[in-house]
């Protein structure tokens, strides 16, 4: 693992992460184009993820201050998202824990990551087309998330276990499902990064940290993926927030659906 394979790495993580078009896919597909194809390189995908999870806290740290300091005082409103977040968590969490070597044994190449990419895209054009059809643009403010919103958020995002299906694609469209504006399903979503992302990285760090330590180059790698990640995710988040206002997430599930053919086509003549 070179130094420039790790800038690579995070550029890609830092671009990806919060658009609805799967960062652990792209990671795994530029990974196979660059030979980094071990556990340890796995791994590293995995890890420099906490570089995006801290744009997040930076992002919305007067969210999160303002969530604290209502939790210190029992605001109702305060306890209520963070609730949300706790019960929008534990699915992803329990099947994660459960199926964690058998994802990444089975599932991290770009055979099912293209397929995923493919899936989720015609599910995101069919959820905004049919959220249109019916004119309704969808309750907004994290406040709407109730329990029962949440529960139903973080069912969808247990699928982003599979790679290419996007964590925040699952989460966005999850909450868009449950009545959630576009703009109030993807805050959500991000809040749900840090304890989602932060959970992952750190658990497939302790258990493979010492296979991406004694990888050449890996330590240097770790601290260039986690740098640059950060700093491209804090651009894109602000940015993606605005497209989206505008635009919706079609566009993304249409970029979804040519990355995947494309990928598809490739293996199928035998071109990776």
């Amino acid at each position: 693992m070179t130094p420039i394979d790790a800038l690579l790495l995070g550029i890609l993580e830092g671009l990806t992460e919060f658009l609805p078009v799967s960062s652990t896919g792209h990671l795994i597909l530029l990974g196979e184009r660059l030979g980094a194809e071990s556990e340890a390189a796995k791994t590293l995908e995995i890890v420099i993820q906490l570089g995006a999870v801290l744009a997040v806290v930076v992002y919305y740290r007067q969210v999160l201050l303002d969530l604290l300091r209502g939790l210190v005082k029992r605001d109702a409103a305060a306890l209520r998202l963070t609730l949300a977040l706790g019960i929008a968590f534990l699915p992803a969490a329990g099947v994660g824990l459960v199926l964690h070597k058998v994802i990444k044994e089975k599932l991290f190449w770009g055979g099912p990551v293209a397929g995923a990419l493919v899936v989720g895209g015609v599910l995101m054009i069919g959820v905004e087309a049919f959220r249109k059809r019916r004119g309704d643009p969808g309750l907004d403010g994290t406040e709407h998330v109730t329990p029962k919103r949440a529960f139903v958020i973080g069912l969808a995002q247990c699928f982003a276990l599979w790679p290419g299906a996007s964590r925040s694609m699952t989460s966005i469209v999850g909450g868009q499902l449950t009545g959630l504006s576009t703009k109030t399903a993807a805050d959500f979503s991000f809040l749900l990064a840090i304890p989602t992302l932060g959970a992952a990285t750190v658990f497939d760090l302790l258990k493979n940290g010492d296979a991406l330590f004694a990888m050449e180059g890996g330590a240097t790698a770790l601290v260039i993926g986690l740098v640059v990640s950060f700093v491209v995710a804090l651009a894109v988040i602000a940015v993606f927030l605005r497209y989206l206002r505008r635009f919706g997430l079609a566009p993304f599930g249409v970029y979804r659906i040519l990355l995947g053919l494309v990928v598809l086509a490739a293996y199928f003549m035998g071109a990776v």
